[in-house]
């Protein structure tokens, strides 16, 4: 174990959360196959990139992975390195927040001043170097005490789409990475209250990436969502035994499905922002959570182009392109040659069993796409 200043560093443990099912990736998206595990940008799954950055700071062995059961034995193929005792799958799906406490009853019993830190697995990062200096200087500060940290992503456009963390104190200086603290979160605002965010110059996107020992999570869930406790506590005590698997089924889906953010972090804030300890780390390492189309059109677009926005976008079309007139496109046509003629800003996504055409505009509606099929019983297409 590295020793600086005197002190060991502290233990770390990454818990990847991938039970999502991407339904606004249709049609190349599936319950069996979702955004996670697939290579949106690149020869690499998400969750893939996702461990490769984690792993400069922990090791494969300390991960854990919470997933579901359509999709743990491909991530368990995807990610040799992690345990499979580490990749465990929800009986039913509850959100954000029975899955974070879930290895923090874990931990806790053996190794509670252990930090914590969740990741979603179906997010990108530009920087890698810098990633892993913020994270690890999150590991530190949350090392320290009772803290949260989070980090906070600079915002570059109002977008209501994204949750925000309103910062107490001036912005610090680029590069630095200086803990501001939170005074509160705020979910998905509208237009209005989004532009009035930006310009303030005091907001960060919520990123979803958290930081904190597993003592001060478990004790957050106590205080805060009381009635999960005895159904992680009952859990956590069987994993390793023969029992697990039957407890876990019994006992999960008995907890509330709420996400981390509301069980946790707003009423954690709204203790104040000296009582809550609550801090926020710069997330400037060119993070994008590709959403929807529209968002892998922007990310693989921004590579130096004058004006990404107007650039066609080709993925796994390996045949002839042809462009005329035409600009901002996203285009996926595996072994098909394409055609663009007099047509702008448009998504068309072909698979072997579906076509999908869009606007850029209208992808974040795409999950829409696959609630009609479900109604309509096409299970076979989602």
């Amino acid at each position: 174990m590295a020793i600086e200043g005197g002190k060991p560093e502290p233990q770390f443990a990454p818990v990847i959360l991938a039970g999502g099912s991407g339904t606004r990736f249709w049609p190349r998206s599936r319950k069996a196959r979702a955004k996670q595990v697939l290579a949106l940008d690149g020869s690499r799954t998400m969750i893939q990139q996702t461990l490769d950055r984690l792993l400069p700071l922990s090791r494969a062995e300390s991960v854990w992975v919470i997933t579901n059961d359509l999709l743990d034995d491909l991530i368990a193929e995807q990610l040799p390195q992690v345990p499979r005792s580490r990749i465990l799958s929800e009986p039913t799906a509850r959100n954000t927040a029975p899955a974070c406490a879930l290895a923090a009853f874990l931990m806790e019993k053996t190794a509670p001043d252990t930090v914590i830190g969740i990741f979603p697995s179906d997010h990108v990062v530009k920087d890698t170097a810098r990633f892993t200096e913020v994270v690890r200087t999150g590991i530190k500060l949350a090392a320290s005490g009772d803290k949260v940290v989070v980090l906070g992503v600079p915002p570059t456009r109002p977008e209501t789409g994204y949750g925000y963390i309103e910062l107490d104190g001036e912005a610090t200086t680029s590069g630095s990475i200086t803990p501001r603290r939170v005074k509160r979160f705020t979910e998905k605002p509208d237009r209005r209250r989004a532009e009035e965010f930006v310009a303030s110059g005091n907001y960060a996107w919520n990123g979803g990436i958290f930081l904190w020992s597993a003592r001060t999570l478990a004790g957050a869930i106590r205080e805060y969502c009381p009635a999960m406790v005895p159904h992680l506590e009952k859990t956590a005590a069987a994993y390793g035994t023969p029992a697990f698997t039957q407890v876990f089924a019994e006992e999960y889906p008995k907890c509330a499905s709420i996400s981390i953010d509301y069980a946790v972090l707003e009423p954690r804030s709204a203790k104040g922002e000296l009582a809550a300890e609550i801090y926020c780390l710069p997330g400037d390492f060119g993070w994008n959570d590709l959403g929807c189309w529209d968002a892998l059109h922007e990310y693989e677009a921004d590579c130096g182009c004058e004006d990404p926005s107007v650039a066609n976008i080709f993925d796994g079309v390996d045949s002839a392109r042809v462009v005329i007139d035409s600009c901002g496109n996203y285009v996926y046509a595996p072994g098909q040659s394409v055609a663009l003629v007099g047509v702008n800003n448009l998504v068309v996504v072909q698979t072997k069993d579906a076509l999908l055409i869009t606007t850029r505009e209208r992808s974040q509606d795409v999950g829409k796409v696959v609630a009609e099929l479900k109604a309509a019983g096409r299970e076979d297409l989602i």
